[in-house]
C-alpha cells in the first residue's frame, strides 16, 4: 500500500530533524505548548500537495491549524531550512545515483543574462499619436 505523499517517514523525519531551528519555552509564562515539528511538516506537506487553502487545513487530520502549519513554514523560511533540505535531498539522490539529468529543464524566465547582455527596450506605441487624455488636461 502507498503511503500518502504528506507523511513523513521515519528516515526522511531523521534528515529534516536536525536542520529545524530549536524553540525554548519560556520558564515565567509559558503559554501553550507548541505543535510537534513533524505534524507541522505533514500539515504544510499536505496543503502544498492538495492546494487547499490554508484556513481549509481540517483540524482532524492532527497537522494543527493551517495558520500554525503557515507561520511555520515562514518560520524556516527565514532560517533556511527549507534550501539546506533541498541541498541536502539532491546530495543524497546524487550519491545513489536516482538523478536523471535527461529530463530536467532550466526555465529561462528565471535566469539571470549576465555580463553584456542587453537592455530591456521600452514598449513602443503601436499608434502613430496617442488620444489626449479625457480624464486629465
Amino acid at each position: 500500500m502507498a503511503v500518502a505523499p504528506w507523511v513523513v517517514v521515519d528516515e526522511l523525519w531523521a534528515d529534516v530533524r536536525p536542520l529545524l531551528p530549536s524553540r525554548q519555552r519560556r520558564v515565567r509564562y509559558p503559554g501553550r505548548k507548541r505543535l510537534d515539528d513533524r505534524a507541522a511538516l505533514q500539515g504544510i506537506l499536505f496543503v502544498l500537495h492538495t492546494g487547499i487553502a490554508w484556513r481549509h487545513l481540517p483540524l482532524e487530520l492532527g497537522f494543527g491549524s493551517g495558520s500554525t502549519c503557515y507561520r511555520r513554514m515562514v518560520e524556516w523560511q527565514e532560517a533556511g531550512v527549507w534550501g539546506k533540505l533541498h541541498a541536502l535531498l539532491l546530495a543524497k539522490l546524487r550519491a545513489a545515483g536516482e538523478l536523471e539529468w535527461s529530463r530536467a529543464v532550466a526555465d529561462s524566465s528565471h535566469v539571470q543574462a549576465k555580463k553584456g547582455a542587453p537592455k530591456r527596450a521600452r514598449a513602443r506605441l503601436i499608434e502613430p499619436d496617442p488620444a489626449p487624455s479625457i480624464t486629465f488636461s
